[in-house]
């Protein structure tokens, strides 16, 4: 089996925010994001709890409700 040399070509993601391509190395500063405005953005979106995992449960009853 011969010896392989680590690949050297940088990988390229795609922004989660604007989707433009990113390098993925320790020089990409805002990585994953292309930018300082898209990590922004979608740091605004966490905090206005745009992001939500789906529920089906229902939320349970307070006692303080249960005994109105």
């Amino acid at each position: 089996m011969a010896d392989q040399l680590p690949d050297s070509s940088p990988r390229i993601v795609a922004c989660p925010q604007c989707g433009a391509p990113v390098e993925w190395n320790a020089r990409s500063a805002f990585r994953p994001f292309c930018s300082q405005r898209c990590k922004m953005i979608d740091l605004g979106a966490w905090a206005a709890e745009r992001y939500r995992v789906p529920d089906d449960e229902p939320p349970p009853e307070d006692d303080e409700s249960a005994n109105r």
